[in-house]
């Protein structure tokens, strides 16, 4: 097994393990879209996410994790997580070498990933009111359940200090 990112899943399910934090992952097709994996909402209960990988001028970059129906205005959400200036969407290659994921596997999970800390994580307050939050392991071929605070004691095991914001309409 390599020593270097990205992780897999089974390797942040032991992450998870460790961390004495419950989780349940459902297998299922590959999907790329909130609009694809609707079909799943019978059997997988919670809030599910949609995630916005974005960067400012700066190239500092930031993951938003929201409930997968809200909506995040980009022209004004800038103002709201400390970006030096507008945002944009990141480029997949920035994407793969932070977080460990391909765009459609884009996941808070990838936290893990992110040794050196590029990635600023902001949780949606919305989402985080749901007990359980449904995130990709690392790959779109799953879903896995996780309660909303032990995401947050998952982001701080990473290094991470998420902000967790209205950042929805």
């Amino acid at each position: 097994m390599s020593e270097g990112p990205p992780k897999t899943a089974e390797e942040l399910f032991r992450f998870l393990d460790t961390l004495g934090i419950e989780h349940k992952t459902t297998r299922h097709q590959p999907v790329f879209t909130v609009a694809e994996s609707v079909a799943l909402r019978d059997e997988i209960p919670g809030g599910h996410t949609k995630n916005l990988f974005l960067k400012d001028k700066k190239d500092n970059y930031f993951l938003l994790t929201v409930e997968e129906n809200a909506t995040v205005d980009l022209k004004t959400v800038h103002q709201l997580i400390g970006a030096a200036s507008k945002v944009s969407f990141g480029k997949p290659d920035k994407l793969m070498e932070y977080l460990g994921v391909i765009p459609g596997a884009v996941t808070a999970f990838g936290a893990i990933n992110d040794k050196e800390g590029k990635v600023k994580f902001v949780l949606d307050e919305a989402l985080m009111a749901f007990e359980t939050i449904n995130c990709h392991p690392l790959s779109n071929d799953q879903t896995t359940s996780i309660a909303s605070k032990d995401m947050l004691r998952f982001m701080q095991a990473t290094g991470h200090e998420p902000l967790v914001l209205k950042v929805t309409a």
